[in-house]
C-alpha cells in the first residue's frame, strides 16, 4: 500500500510517519511513503504556490494549478482514494479507517493557509474528511493522525492482530482500561478480577465495562453497537 502527501511541509509529514510501529511497516514493504511539494511546481522566482481569496477576505489560498501539478506527479494508482482535508468534511472514524486500508494508495491532499482553490476537491478527490469540530493551522498533522489509524490495519503491521481486535471502536464500543506491574502503585490496585487467573472471568469483566462505559459516556455508539443477549445480561 502506498501513502503519498501533497504538502508544504514534506519533511515534517514523512519525518513523523519514520518512527516506530510506521517505520517497521515501510521498511517491511508493507506500506511506501511519498510526498510531493506544490511549491516545487511553481514557475516564478519566488516559487509562489498561493494566492488571495477570490471575491475578498483575509489570508491565501492554495492554487489548484499548483496542487494538481505535485499530485499528478506522484503518478497515482487510478484506484486510490485521494482525500480532501477540510472541517467541512466527513468525521473520519474506525469505519473509514477500514475502508482506507482496503486501497491500493491514499492520497492526502493537504491544504495550509486558508485552504485548498476548492476546484482541487471537485476535479480529484474522492472524499474530503475532517477531524472534528476544530481548525488546525494545515492538513498535515490532520493526514498523519488518518495515516497511523489506517496503517495499524494493514495486515501484518502489528506484531498481534489480536490487537486489532480489542481496540476501542473495533466492535462499535470503548474499549476497557489496562494494567500491568506493579501491582500496587500510588495506593492503587490492579481489579482482583484481572489478577485471579480466571480468564473467562476477565473477558467478562472487560466486555461489562465496555458495554457500560460506552452507555454512559457515548450513548450514540451504544445505541448503534451490535449487541448480543450475553451483553444485554451482564448489563
Amino acid at each position: 500500500m502506498r501513502l503519498s502527501f501533497v504538502t508544504l511541509f514534506p519533511e515534517l509529514v514523512l519525518g513523523a510517519l519514520r518512527h516506530s510501529i510506521l517505520l517497521r511497516a515501510e521498511s517491511s514493504g508493507r506500506v511506501e511513503f511519498r510526498a510531493a511539494n506544490p511549491r516545487d511546481f511553481a514557475t516564478d522566482a519566488h516559487r509562489t504556490v498561493d494566492d488571495r481569496p477570490a471575491g475578498g477576505g483575509p489570508g491565501m489560498v492554495l492554487r489548484a494549478d499548483r496542487v494538481a501539478d505535485a499530485f499528478q506527479s506522484l503518478n497515482p494508482d487510478p484506484h486510490a482514494e485521494v482525500i480532501f482535508l477540510d472541517p467541512n468534511g466527513e468525521v473520519f472514524d474506525q469505519r473509514i479507517a477500514r475502508e482506507l486500508s482496503q486501497a491500493p494508495e491514499v492520497v492526502f491532499l493537504c491544504g495550509h493557509y486558508e485552504g485548498i482553490d476548492d476546484r482541487v476537491r471537485e476535479r480529484l478527490a474522492t472524499r474530503t474528511l475532517s477531524l472534528g469540530d476544530f481548525i488546525l493551522t494545515g492538513g498535515e498533522l490532520a493526514s498523519l493522525v488518518i495515516a497511523d489509524a489506517v496503517v495499524r490495519l494493514i495486515p501484518g503491521v502489528l506484531g498481534s492482530a489480536q490487537s486489532l481486535e480489542v481496540d476501542a471502536h473495533a466492535d462499535g464500543l470503548l474499549s476497557g482500561p489496562n494494567y500491568t506491574s506493579p501491582v500496587e502503585w500510588e495506593g492503587l490496585s490492579i481489579p482482583e478480577v484481572l489478577r485471579s487467573g480466571d480468564h473467562q472471568a476477565a473477558s467478562r469483566w472487560r466486555r461489562r465495562w465496555s458495554l457500560q462505559s460506552t452507555r454512559e459516556r457515548r450513548p450514540e455508539l451504544f445505541c448503534r453497537a451490535p449487541l448480543s443477549r450475553a451483553d444485554l445480561d451482564l448489563l
